[in-house]
């Protein structure tokens, strides 16, 4: 007797469901393997393999540092024109926000490691080609700005996979502490980036800086070569490549809408943070300016105050990591609210050491949402979903950022420096009390992270 159709249809549908089964067990080994490892031999840095990870992420961090400031000042070199320096900025944050539900969906398919080592290698060739392919004779805008957008996309590719990757470099309880110890090798290459970059320029000249950082990638991408990552959980064998990305695009979208609230609440408040930071810390020179007359040389020290804050609130973190998800968001309440205070506070100053000591404050503020709201995320998070929810995430804080940038410039331009300061002030503290008000909602308990979703991907 021939099986009919249903019954090919039904054999497909248990051998697919099996072969799934089949690799959720095999990762859950590897995941148990893998954390019994962290328990036997305790370290600083959490596991042999997260060491790897940080000390690229420390010489690509200060890389970073290094390559913003010669970036800006050789097309400011060439080009003399402050406008077409700015683009610069919108072209390095426009691809996260544009690209982000696509580079969500990659990040849920396709092997982490090959998307960190490609990615940085991306960058290693494209910061390459900006000073050495282009001489200034023969330099082109046009160029330029295809090579940026290029930088940006691979740094936004770059960001979530390295945030996904991290449940399969440590064990639940340390994810906070792993998201805190990611956050000082940004804050090492705020304090380290511009300084060492402005003594190159001097010594040599931008377009070598920029070319020796290349270097800096190639090390960040060797650094993830001995590491073993936990295969996807699940793998795109769709024969319409196009339709089954946009299908994960929509799944995510309706995870995040109508999931847990806690998914909604993070990604709203990473919103209303980034509003007023990325408004603040773009506009710090001005408000340097105005309020204190400091020169440029005295802006450097105070801009590094905020790294100085910034660093000693990521080692403060890495003790949290254990604490129930109700206590961490107390936490970012209480930063948020103390961030507000500092702002305003930093109106009435006059002196520049009491500006230093508010800064270092608010640096220490401005570091508690991003390594707590990723820990919450990749524990609550299913593991096929996390790319997409981190993605998400990233989507809504990028364009709070650049609509903060704008409206808090018209304001500084047409009510002053103080009251846009005040207005961000503001904002922080009302980020603060609805991040308290959500505490009604919340239980003690610790969150249980939902499975796979099992259906049909062939």
């Amino acid at each position: 007797m021939h099986p009919t159709r249903l019954d090919l249809d039904l054999s497909l549908g248990l051998f697919m469901e099996d072969r799934l089964t089949r690799v959720i067990k095999d990762l859950s080994t590897h995941s148990r393997q893998h954390h019994r490892q962290h328990h036997i031999k305790r370290r600083w840095l959490l596991s042999a393999d997260f060491r790897y990870v940080w000390w690229g992420q420390v010489v690509s961090q200060v890389g970073d540092g290094v390559s913003k400031l010669a970036l800006l000042w050789f097309v400011y070199s060439v080009t003399g024109s402050p406008l077409k320096t700015s683009i610069i900025g919108i072209l390095q944050t426009a691809p996260a926000i544009v690209l982000a539900p696509i580079i969500g969906v990659a990040v849920d398919r396709l092997p982490k490691k090959a998307l960190l080592i490609v990615s940085d290698l991306v960058r290693a060739v494209v910061i390459g080609l900006i000073p050495c392919w282009m001489s200034v004779d023969s330099f082109n805008v046009s160029s330029l700005y295809v090579l940026v957008t290029l930088h940006a996309v691979a740094t936004a590719v770059f960001g979530p996979a390295l945030t996904a990757s991290v449940p399969s470099l440590v064990v639940p309880s340390q994810y906070t502490s792993a998201n805190a110890l990611l956050q000082i090798t940004t804050s090492l290459g705020i304090i380290l980036g511009p300084a060492l970059s402005g003594l190159g320029i001097a010594a040599l000249s931008s377009q070598e800086v920029l070319c020796l950082n290349a270097l800096t990638y190639v090390i960040s991408a060797a650094c993830f070569i001995p590491i073993r990552f936990a295969p996807p959980v699940l793998s795109l064998v769709s024969h319409s490549p196009i339709m089954s990305a946009w299908r994960d695009v929509l799944e995510g979208l309706r995870y995040v809408l109508k999931g847990r609230r806690i998914i909604i609440f993070l990604t709203i408040t990473a919103s209303l943070y980034t509003f007023a930071t990325s408004a603040f810390t773009t506009l710090f020179p001005v408000f340097a300016r105005k309020l204190l007359d400091l020169g440029p040389v005295e802006v450097g020290y105070l801009w590094s105050m905020l790294g100085i804050g910034l660093l000693t609130v990521s080692l403060a973190l890495t003790v949290i990591s254990a604490w129930s998800v109700k206590r961490r968001i107390k936490v970012i309440a209480v930063a948020s609210a103390v961030s507000g205070l500092a702002l305003l506070a930093l109106v009435m100053v006059t002196h520049p050491t009491e500006a230093a000591a508010l800064l270092i404050v608010l640096g220490g503020g401005l570091g508690v949402l991003t390594p707590v709201a990723w820990g919450v995320l990749q524990e609550v998070a299913p593991a096929h979903m996390l790319g997409r929810v981190l993605a998400f995430y990233t989507l809504g804080a990028m364009a709070a950022a650049m609509a903060g940038i704008t409206l808090f410039g018209w304001v500084t331009g047409r009510f002053g420096v103080p009251a846009a300061v005040v207005a961000i002030g503001l904002v922080m503290g009302c980020t603060g009390l609805s991040a308290w008000r959500f505490l009604d909602n919340m239980s003690e308990r610790p969150p249980k992270r939902e499975p796979p979703l099992v259906r049909d991907q062939a």
